[in-house]
């Protein structure tokens, strides 16, 4: 009877976790924001940071989906996931534009101007973040 209970409970805890990466990459509010580590410090209860201007693609997410840079600050995308992304800005503003990202390419892009710009992922739309750009 212990063998019947012990497969019962490993059958509950792989569903379990299928449902977790099923919903992980499903996930359109960028919870996977939290995971980013910059090397540098900044508060996991915000996601904006001020602290850098490096953005990880990864899980099928930009992470820190939003930051905050001067003008003048050259942001740098890396895809660390095994698919391909684009960095793509989405409000018609001039903003990135990388084209396809292969798995572990960068991509930069100067900001120039003040203001807010969002962008996404051409291939997954639901991948969104934004830069915003102060004085």
């Amino acid at each position: 009877m212990n063998k019947k209970m012990i497969v019962v409970v490993v059958v509950v805890v792989l569903a379990g976790g299928g449902v977790v990466l099923a919903l992980r990459h499903n996930d359109n509010s960028g919870s996977m924001n939290d995971m980013h580590m910059s090397g540098s410090s900044s508060s996991s209860s915000s996601s904006t940071s001020e602290a850098t201007n490096s953005v990880t693609v990864q899980n099928f997410a930009f992470s820190p989906a939003d930051i905050t840079v001067k003008k003048g600050t050259a942001v740098t995308w890396t895809n660390k996931d095994g698919a391909t992304h684009t960095v793509s800005e989405s409000d018609g503003k001039t903003g990135p534009n990388s084209g396809s990202l292969d798995s572990g390419k960068s991509y930069s892009f100067t900001f120039n101007t003040v203001g807010m710009f969002k962008y996404r992922c051409d291939i997954h739309p639901e991948m969104t973040g934004t830069v915003t750009v102060t004085n």
